[in-house]
């Protein structure tokens, strides 16, 4: 999923496909209607905490996602060589350095 919104814009058409009022998705999230206003307004930026409570508020839940960056002029082989340097104790500890990586990105 690509990131071509804010937050602000992400709050404002959640709360308006629910049918919801700026002072009634503020009551359901327990926040004040100042706030979603200086959120949808680009005023503020909320944390990822109050985003996800406006959002659920409206009926709506986040999900990111991380996608890879082709970068370009170079290729996954191109890292073989300095791979095949490492011992093999250093190997090990990369592939686990990727694997919990993996790990935590699934989770988020």
């Amino acid at each position: 999923m690509a990131w071509t919104r804010d937050a602000g814009s992400l709050v404002r058409e959640a709360r308006r496909r629910a049918g919801l009022s700026q002072r009634e998705l503020a009551r359901r999230a327990r926040t004040a209607q100042s706030v979603v206003a200086r959120i949808e307004s680009g005023e503020t930026s909320p944390s990822s905490e109050t985003l996800s409570r406006l959002l659920a508020a409206a009926g709506f839940d986040l999900h990111p996602e991380l996608w890879p960056r082709p970068v370009e002029g170079s290729h996954m082989l191109d890292d073989v060589p300095r791979i095949l340097r490492l011992s093999p104790e250093e190997r090990l500890r990369e592939v686990a350095n990727v694997a919990r990586f993996a790990a935590i990105a699934r989770r988020a």
